[in-house]
């Protein structure tokens, strides 16, 4: 979600696009999207449906801006990573464990909702579209750190990246805001999971 679309999208106060979508966000983890009404979203917030309507055109249109907003958070992460130069392969995919660790404790409920799509409307489609770009991504970035003798040559690329992602992955289920320390985190994630890829000297 664009700043300069939630400026441009404004409401009345307290009921901005950015308080519809974060009760959406809410009720969508709590119910599901599918059992998640704009009725449900309306009593929650306290407005009535025309003036969620006067900020999206539906339920749709909330999900893709809320899955959106977990993979913008990826896709410039991995931007961060691309500009890392000179930095070898293996330092790059350390770096965007961290940052990835970082976005999703930064924006966790999005993350939750993002990882719960099954492709089940168009704007699912989309999200997994772009999930499965960015799995490749970091499938190139492990094949890099092979081809330069700092990961394990007997690791499959595509079941390492998912590996990895999946250990990000598992922290919605028990991490919280409230805990701080996500910095940490990040560095304990990246800790562990590198130290069982990393080639060892002779």
């Amino acid at each position: 979600m664009s700043d300069a679309a939630t400026r441009g999208r404004r409401g009345r106060p307290g009921h901005d696009l950015d308080a519809v979508l974060t009760a959406a966000v809410r009720l969508f983890n709590e119910r599901g999207y599918d059992a998640t009404s704009m009725d449900d979203l309306a009593r929650a917030l306290r407005i009535t449906k025309s003036s969620i309507y006067h900020h999206v055109r539906g339920k749709e249109e909330l999900l893709r801006l809320a899955v959106g907003h977990a993979l913008d958070g990826l896709d410039e992460a991995m931007t961060r990573v691309r500009d890392l130069t000179p930095a070898s392969a293996l330092e790059r995919l350390e770096s965007l464990i961290r940052l990835s660790v970082l976005v999703l404790a930064e924006r966790l409920p999005y993350v939750t909702l993002l990882l719960r799509v099954r492709g089940n409307t168009e704007a699912e489609l989309e999200a997994l579209e772009r999930r499965r770009l960015f799995d490749q991504e970091v499938t190139t970035l492990v094949k890099q750190a092979q081809a330069e003798g700092s990961i394990r040559a007997d690791v499959d690329p595509a079941t390492a990246a998912r590996l990895l992602f999946g250990m990000v992955n598992s922290l919605i289920e028990w991490y919280s805001p409230s805990r701080g320390g996500a910095a940490e985190l990040a560095a304990t994630v990246a800790a562990i999971a590198f130290d069982g890829l990393r080639t060892r000297p002779a």
